[in-house]
């Protein structure tokens, strides 16, 4: 059976204590929620704070990235050791922001999932097409190069350890999102690669999940369809009655 996942990820917003405070707003309104497994991701600097609040609950706290080296002079990165360190071992790998504004190319992020791979880390692994790709219609084509330049390198997967986020970028931060049967449609797409590449057992049990403006009143009908296994959520993450109304329209 697949899991069922959704992930906030609050990128550069909150302090120290609007992180807490919503951590604790999420903790006090998930209690009893076990339609799905919840992930919050806030900024590098709050983890290790948030990993204590989080312990004893049914939240797990994610990384939103990870160096591509174990170690060295690079001013600024943060390792799998690192992370390991304060009891993290789940990172976003290849966010679209990541991808576009730091050019974060296929080989750095393959370098990522294999040093992931390496220390046993679950890895939220983001692919998506641009608007231009999606209105030229290769949007197929782009999705497929992108697996092949990265997690198909590998001979082999866990799929209790990867989770792939379908994230098109047109629907990021603009308030547009893919219809329910783009989703379906896309998602099929990626689960049918990886049963081409790895084997049918792979496939049936990856989760993957759509992240692309969900908002709680377009987040059932996406989550309904069959090959959609729940949401990497943005902005919506950031206010908690949003983030739980999302997460309960999971079935």
């Amino acid at each position: 059976m697949r899991r069922k996942i959704v992930a906030g990820n609050w990128k550069m917003n909150n302090d120290l204590n609007q992180s807490m405070s919503l951590i604790d707003s999420v903790i006090e309104n998930s209690a009893g929620i076990t339609n799905c497994e919840l992930y919050l991701s806030p900024s590098f600097p709050f983890l290790r704070d948030s990993k204590i609040k989080c312990e004893h609950t049914n939240i797990k706290v994610l990384a939103q990235n990870v160096s591509h080296l174990e170690k060295g002079a690079l001013t600024g990165d943060v390792s799998c050791d690192m992370l390991k360190s304060i009891n993290i071992n789940s990172v976003i790998i290849g966010h679209s922001e990541r991808r576009t504004i730091f050019k974060e190319n296929d080989d750095i992020l393959l370098k990522k999932i294999e040093l992931c791979v390496k220390n046993n880390f679950e890895i939220f692994l983001c692919i998506g097409e641009d608007l231009e790709s999606r209105n030229s219609n290769k949007e197929f084509s782009v999705i497929e190069d992108q697996l092949n330049n990265t997690i198909f390198n590998l001979n082999d997967i866990n799929p209790k350890k990867l989770i792939i986020a379908y994230e098109p970028v047109w629907a990021i931060g603009t308030g547009l999102s893919a219809n329910p049967s783009q989703a379906q449609e896309m998602h099929n797409f990626i689960r049918e690669k990886f049963k081409v590449k790895f084997s049918e057992s792979i496939s049936d049990n990856l989760t993957i999940i759509y992240g692309g403006s969900v908002k709680p009143e377009t987040a059932k009908d996406i989550f309904d369809q069959p090959d959609v296994d729940g949401g990497l959520i943005g902005g919506a993450s950031l206010k908690h009655s949003d983030f739980i109304k999302i997460v309960k329209s999971i079935t």
